[in-house]
């Protein structure tokens, strides 16, 4: 495990084109912002092998496809 420290605005940047940038810390809370490509899922750790149906939650990814806008799916994360 790689373990880094960011301050408030500082980013991480996972295979050129994820980046984490720590929005706030408060207490023993951090809040992070995920940019990602569509068709990759960002999920909770807690919700990763509980069966939930996460392909239903991202939106399809084609040539063509207008994007569509996503604002909350059933499994408890949002996408923006």
């Amino acid at each position: 495990m790689l373990v880094l420290s960011r301050k408030v605005g500082e980013q991480i940047v996972i295979d050129g084109n994820i980046v984490l940038t720590v929005v706030e810390v408060s207490g023993n809370r951090i809040r992070l912002g995920i940019t990602a490509p569509r068709d990759k899922a960002v999920v909770r750790g807690e919700l990763v092998g509980f069966g939930h149906d996460l392909e239903a939650c991202i939106p399809a990814t084609t040539p063509t496809a207008t994007p569509s806008i996503t604002t909350s799916c059933d499994v408890g994360f949002s996408l923006v």
